[in-house]
């Protein structure tokens, strides 16, 4: 099922077929390095299950025009009021533009379902917290160590 599309990008459910790609990226220590520890092959595989397999979805699969796969996208509820949005790529597709252009993507998702949106990053997620700035989230406190951006539905 295909969440969102536009601007060269295709959120979709993961599949297990995407188990590879998806412990490759988990596996990887720069992916990983504000998240938590690399994963293992079935540590990859569990959160394969119980995070992209779930009803509904906590991520979603992300694809470029040619369906590389890019990495996933956070979009789930995350309180009464708000749907926590995010992503998690590829190095090789660092810096350009494919985590800005998601955020806009989940943000017109969030809005068309009348909720706000919520990033939680580590302080140290220097361009997370410059995306959500730029996207106009106001720093609302810290959660388990993380920032949470917070920005209502207008």
């Amino acid at each position: 099922m295909i969440l969102t599309q536009g601007q060269g990008l295709t959120l979709r459910t993961l599949a297990p077929s995407d188990e590879d790609d998806l412990y490759a990226l988990l596996s990887d220590p720069r992916v990983m390095r504000y998240l938590q520890e690399p994963f293992s092959r079935p540590a990859a595989k569990a959160f394969l299950y119980q995070a992209g397999m779930t009803v509904p979805p906590l991520i979603y699969a992300v694809e470029d025009d040619s369906g590389a796969f890019l990495g996933y996208a956070i979009y789930h509820a995350y309180d009464g009021y708000a749907m926590e949005i995010g992503w998690v790529l590829k190095p090789g597709v660092w810096g350009r533009g494919y985590a800005c252009r998601m955020t806009g993507l989940l943000l017109a998702l969030a809005r068309r379902s009348g909720k706000g949106a919520v990033i939680e990053c580590s302080p140290n997620q220097q361009v997370s917290r410059h995306i959500a700035e730029k996207y106009g989230f106001a720093c609302a406190g810290t959660v388990d160590g993380c920032l949470v951006y917070q920005k209502n539905n207008p």
